[in-house]
């Protein structure tokens, strides 16, 4: 034990955990472990410059790594503006930590209107973590990080929070430092996987369903070996992407959604899923059919049986579910005519895919894959180019490099793409529309400060283009969906980063390239106006009722 203030113990208990980055805001309530974070020689702090990007980083970082993401907040206005990132994480299942202030330990719950009071904080930060934290004694710090930490990796993982009254910052006390051991990952009933493997090498035109479990739990060199023992073809959802490289010959990509993909699980006679819950996109809002055969492997006991109904039903790590798997079947039983039908019908979308998008965005999607390193994450806000050819058709080939706002919010793609290159060491590309930008546009400066290198690539058409389409499909009329123009180039050069004007797709690859020399951020401001339109299909969930 040491004698150390409250601040010093959260950033020893930190580095104990493994913990080296931290994304915050400093802040009168958290000025003590801000400090300490600041001097210790193993971690370093990306300052943001809103807490809700905070939040986003971490848990990009956290899906790069695999590791923990951590963040730290001051209390009330500072931790309330964090919820939507905590929110999204707890959507995509990400390890995420917030550490965040909390006022005197003697003003609490005395209702006198103190500075950034807010006693019902615990409650809040519940209703989008799974654990929460209230220390009430500096000795105990330690203690109560490391339990929210535990919790945090057991089983499908979800954010938690850890709320520290200053004065407890600023104390000196003895402190035990805890560390978290590492969670055992929860292992699957070996009957249950006799029973899968047994159906699953029995079947003939069987189909594996990989989610984003598969990524989460770093399982993606067993599910490859899985699909190749057997010779099965392996569709994904948008989270699962990367699980198996999709320039394999038995990757069928996300098109799970598309009328092409469904003639796949019509004639299917097993479906393996592991690491889903078979979410509305990917199923199209459940009308996907799916055989009797149904083997369904998730961490999450409470998503099995949720959306479909399964024949075998595994609770289980995925990454020990198919170490099982391929301990039990040497080979499969697979119809070749099966395979090259799914084949087929994946070419034959992605040509669909680009007729959709025109020649100038199937020539952006080629420039991209040709020039971006393997390792580099691919962001997509939500944004048209991201739904259309950043979520089908740009090649993902390695696990964790694949990245969106999985709750399909608008404007997280900045921030989640800055926790992307910092995790990956390496560039990180975002697919973002100008809409979305300007809801985290500040993080350009925190990008000039970092030097993070984040491409951005703005296809910037002046408005909301997914909602105008809606509004044209459902309502006839649009309304709040047109922006004024942004020089979005300016912008970014007044806040350090350096950018270009794209005016047409000749420009873009001697432009991306350049991005990519350079060491920092960059963004490109694509005129959208000068490239041929894309043509997006509306989702089958919001069509009229007469579309049905």
């Amino acid at each position: 034990m040491a004698m150390i203030t409250g601040g010093q113990a959260v950033a020893e208990t930190l580095s104990s955990l493994g913990v080296t980055r931290v994304f915050g805001i400093v802040s009168v309530h958290n000025l003590p472990i801000y400090d300490a974070l600041s001097l210790h020689p193993d971690i370093e702090v990306t300052n943001v410059r809103h807490e809700q990007a905070a939040a986003h980083a971490a848990d990009a970082y956290s899906r790069v790594t695999g590791g923990l993401g951590v963040i730290l907040t001051s209390t009330g206005p500072g931790a309330v503006n964090a919820i939507a990132g905590i929110y999204e994480a707890a959507f995509v299942s990400s390890q995420l930590l917030m550490i965040t202030g909390q006022i005197e330990s003697r003003f609490r719950g005395k209702a006198k209107g103190f500075l950034h009071e807010y006693e019902k904080q615990p409650d809040m930060l519940r209703s989008v973590c799974r654990s929460v934290a209230s220390v009430r004694y500096t000795e105990d710090i330690s203690k109560d990080i490391a339990g929210v930490v535990d919790d945090i990796r057991r089983g499908r993982p979800q954010p938690g929070a850890v709320e520290i009254p200053i004065d407890l910052q600023y104390r000196i006390a003895e402190v035990q430092i805890v560390g978290s051991p590492h969670t055992e990952r929860l292992s699957p009933d070996e009957n249950l996987l006799d029973q899968a493997a047994a159906l699953l090498q029995q079947a003939e035109r069987p189909v594996i369903w990989a989610g984003g479990g598969v990524n989460i739990s770093g399982a993606a060199n067993e599910l490859t070996a899985l699909a190749e023992r057997l010779g099965a073809p392996v569709v994904t959802t948008i989270e699962g992407r990367g699980s198996i490289p999709e320039v394999h010959e038995l990757s069928l990509g996300f098109r799970t959604d598309r009328l092409l993909g469904m003639e796949i699980f019509e004639d299917a006679d097993l479906v393996f899923a592991v690491g889903t819950r078979f979410q509305n996109y990917a199923t199209r809002v459940w009308t996907l059919p799916m055989p009797e055969n149904l083997i369904h492997v998730d961490v999450d006991p409470e998503v099995i049986g949720r959306n479909y109904s399964a024949a075998v039903s595994v609770v289980g790590d995925a990454k020990l579910a198919l170490q099982g798997m391929l301990n039990r079947i040497d080979n499969g039983n697979v119809d070749e005519q099966f395979v090259d039908r799914c084949r087929k019908i994946r070419t034959a979308d992605e040509q669909a895919i680009q007729e959709e998008i025109g020649a100038d965005h199937s020539q952006i999607v080629s420039i991209i894959r040709r020039l971006l390193p393997d390792a580099c994450p691919v962001v997509r806000d939500s944004t048209v180019p991201g739904y259309t050819w950043g979520n089908r058709l740009l090649q993902i080939v390695r696990s964790r490099t694949s990245l969106r706002p999985a709750a399909v919010a608008i404007g997280p793609g900045l921030p989640l793409a800055m926790g992307a290159a910092i995790g990956s060491e390496t560039h990180a590309l975002l697919v973002q529309g100008d809409g979305g930008l300007q809801l985290s546009i500040g993080e350009l400066s925190a990008c000039a400060e970092h030097q993070i290198p984040v491409i951005v690539l703005v296809f910037n058409d002046s408005g909301y283009n997914i909602l105008r389409i809606i509004q044209d499909n459902v309502l006839g009329r649009k309304n709040g969906t047109e922006l004024p123009r942004v020089d979005f180039v300016a912008v970014a050069e007044g806040m350090g980063v350096d950018a270009e004007r794209v005016e047409g797709v000749d420009q873009f690859e001697p432009a991306l390239q350049r991005a990519l020399d350079r060491s920092g951020p960059t963004l490109l401001d694509i005129d959208m106006e000068l490239l041929a339109p894309i043509q997006l299909p509306l989702p089958a969930h919001q069509r009229s009722r007469d579309d049905d």
